[in-house]
């Protein structure tokens, strides 16, 4: 069985181990690398729309990257207790016409006894901003 360290109950440093481990992650913009820290059925919820398992997790996360340029995430520890971890995060792009965004949330993620992440809710809202006015 696949595993991925560290694994639940996390201590608050091993959930803010986790959590970096994600943001470095998804910093590489490599969908297939980024989905293996999920479950083969890992449920998502992210914005409007639902997304279920491994591959459409990267079927998601390659539309995605096509479309938001530049991508740079950061995460923040919020809270965390057993199996479960939420985290508020920031990430800025730029769009396929050069305008920038940065958009603010929250995510609640809960993890498997393996340390695979079997559901992840997020919510996020986009902010067009200038460039000059990026700091990540």
């Amino acid at each position: 069985m696949q595993q991925k360290h560290p694994l639940p109950p996390f201590t608050l440093e091993t959930a803010r181990q986790k959590i970096q481990m994600a943001e470095d992650a998804w910093n590489s913009k490599d969908p297939q690398k980024v989905s293996l820290a999920y479950t083969v059925d890992s449920e998502w919820r992210n914005r409007h729309l639902f997304i279920n398992g491994r591959e459409e997790i990267v079927k998601f996360l390659t539309a995605k990257w096509e479309n938001e340029l530049d991508y740079k995430l950061k995460k923040e520890y919020w809270s965390h207790h057993d199996n479960r971890i939420a985290v508020r995060f920031e990430y800025e792009y730029r769009n396929q016409s050069g305008q920038w965004f940065r958009a603010y949330g929250n995510e609640n993620w809960e993890f498997d006894e393996n340390g695979l992440m079997a559901k992840r809710y997020a919510s996020i809202n986009d902010l067009e901003i200038k460039e000059e006015d990026r700091y990540l």
